[in-house]
């Protein structure tokens, strides 16, 4: 009884120890900036006080509240009212595109392109979209102008949140980015090597995969071996 408490002890030990190596913190200008993968798109941001959350939706597992919540896209993978009821205060800003303030009504609409600002952190939504991976039907899993994907910057370091899309002129195109977040599988993204191609072209310091269910993330590392660009593996589908 006394070894299998132990083992049950060292367990619970365990589990916030595993949980806390999977946050990535990074210094700025500013000070650390702490990220967490939740699961899938979910990501926790804290940094100088506040707790920003990345597309908080099921079944990733939400907690606390948050003073900033950024929401990509309509899907229920990112956008959840449930969960945004759950996380907001007071005075919690959501900032979201056009298509998801119908059901998110709160929140501050920003279009592709566009630049705001929240406290010390400067907000500008990048374009996210598909370009050949589309339905049976043609379309287009993301029509183009529809989501965003995000560039935060704080503290004179920029991290990049791709959102659903391929590697996009946009994302190309994209200059100084120290950590991006790149999304991986199909169909309704791109698979590893093309999200690898995609990063070449922009080059971020740091790039982490996510939103990669089934797919294979070492693909994506082996094709950015000696490209300069710093591979990070984490766990964002948990058991």
């Amino acid at each position: 009884m006394k070894r299998y408490a132990a083992l049950l002890l060292a367990a619970v030990l365990a589990f916030p120890t595993m949980a806390l190596a999977q946050t990535q913190s990074f210094s700025t200008k500013a000070g650390a900036v702490q990220i967490t993968p939740i699961y899938h798109a979910t990501a926790r941001i804290t940094a100088g006080g506040n707790t920003i959350y990345i597309d908080p939706a099921k079944p990733a597992k939400v907690e606390g509240k948050a003073d900033l919540i950024l929401i990509t896209d309509i899907h229920g993978d990112h956008m959840d009212a449930a969960d945004v009821t759950a996380l907001s205060k007071e005075d919690t800003t959501v900032i979201a595109p056009a298509a998801v303030q119908k059901t998110i009504t709160q929140a501050k609409v920003l279009g592709n392109g566009e630049t705001t600002t929240w406290k010390n952190w400067k907000i500008t939504a990048v374009p996210m979209y598909n370009i050949s991976h589309n339905q049976p039907s043609g379309a287009p899993y993301h029509d183009k102008g529809r989501g965003n994907g995000y560039v935060l910057n704080y503290g004179a370091t920029n991290f990049y949140f791709a959102g659903d899309t391929e590697g996009v002129p946009e994302m190309r195109a994209l200059k100084n980015i120290d950590v991006a977040f790149i999304p991986m599988n199909l169909p309704y993204t791109m698979t590893p090597a093309e999200a690898a191609d995609a990063v070449k072209a922009f080059k971020p310091k740091v790039a982490i995969p996510y939103h990669y269910k089934g797919q294979d993330v070492e693909v994506f590392k082996k094709a950015l071996e000696g490209s300069g660009v710093e591979v990070r593996l984490l766990e964002w589908y948990p058991q």
